[in-house]
């Protein structure tokens, strides 16, 4: 049995304790937050107690941390929970600087503790399953993968004031897939943004709407594009095109009904948001960090992962500053 401790209980460390309680070989013993009441609610739900975050770090009855905290605090947790020898799991991004989370990288390495970042999406079966066919040749050599991500409104200002922008808040997903998919990594990034959306997100300094293309060293080309509303629903698709065809995974709708009439066809919207699109993701996610503690294997995606989807948001992020490529590695 796992013995797993959760920093920051909001809406993600909620998504995790209810993925930990349908699990038979893990179990939630203590929990965190800020906001006493936030822990409090999430301790009586889950049968965990309500610690202090040190007490969580150092706890002797505690096998592994989740860290789903704010970002700004991850770079001390990671720190600490290395150096008392805890297993991690670790939401993105590990950190907004990418310096400072090959410096966790180096803190975990030595303390040779297993970390698990949380690139969800690698996790759904419709994404995992279109990954799986493309390593195994089904469509020959990659040539261009085309990565779609919009949500269906933006974010209250205040997140996007301390989210540290599009591209490693939001692009960060995309970065990883882009990665997981094409199986080589970037050499070359060109990003373009705008504010198309809410005019108060560039007056907080980011933008709403974005293109990148990827460009492997073999010539293999992803395109990525981004917006903050999609009045439609959480839109989420990925299209690989190889040598010998092409693999698609659409959007998950809210229910399979299609209405026909003289008018045409009518299906229903998509899933509304990523707790609804990623449900199973998240499930399949933990279940796989709890199997690797298990088996004593090292969890994947692990925080070379991380470390190197946050290095493209950077580069991303000054691509769109000097309006130029940029060479990664």
């Amino acid at each position: 049995m796992i013995s797993i401790g959760l920093l920051g209980c909001g809406r993600i460390g909620q998504v995790h304790a209810r993925s930990i309680a349908r699990m038979p070989d893990a179990r939630l013993t203590a929990v965190a937050d800020a906001l006493p009441a936030a822990a409090q609610a999430l301790a009586e739900t889950s049968g965990a107690v309500v610690r202090e975050a040190s007490e969580i770090i150092a706890a002797a009855d505690t096998d592994a941390v989740i860290v789903a905290t704010p970002t700004s605090l991850h770079y001390a947790q990671i720190h600490a929970l290395a150096q008392a020898g805890k297993a991690i799991f670790c939401e993105k991004p590990i950190d907004l600087s990418s310096d400072r989370a090959a410096e966790c990288m180096a803190a975990v390495k030595a303390a040779g503790v297993p970390f698990m970042t949380g690139f969800n999406r690698r996790f759904d079966p419709h994404f995992a399953q279109l990954q799986a066919q493309v390593a195994e040749g089904v469509i020959g050599e990659v040539e261009l993968v085309l990565i779609t991500s919009r949500d269906p409104a933006p974010p209250p200002l205040s997140y996007v004031e301390q989210s540290g922008g599009l591209f490693r808040d939001m692009t960060i997903h995309d970065f990883d897939m882009a990665r997981f998919v094409l199986g080589e990594e970037p050499v070359e990034l060109f990003a373009w943004g705008s504010c198309l959306v809410d005019p108060e997100i560039g007056v907080a300094g980011d933008i709403d709407t974005a293109a990148v293309t990827l460009k492997t060293a073999s010539g293999k080309l992803c395109q990525i594009n981004n917006s903050r509303r999609a009045t439609y629903g959480y839109d989420q698709r990925i299209e690989v095109h190889g040598a010998n065809g092409m693999l698609q995974a659409a959007n998950q709708l809210e229910h399979l009904v299609t209405q026909a009439s003289a008018e045409g066809f009518v299906t229903s919207p998509n899933q509304h948001f990523f707790l609804e699109r990623y449900e199973a993701a998240y499930l399949a996610e933990m279940t796989a960090f709890v199997t690797a503690l298990t088996k004593g294997v090292g969890p994947t995606p692990g925080i070379e992962d991380g470390v190197a989807a946050q290095r493209l948001a950077d580069a991303a992020a000054a691509s769109l500053a000097e309006s130029a490529p940029r060479r990664l590695g």
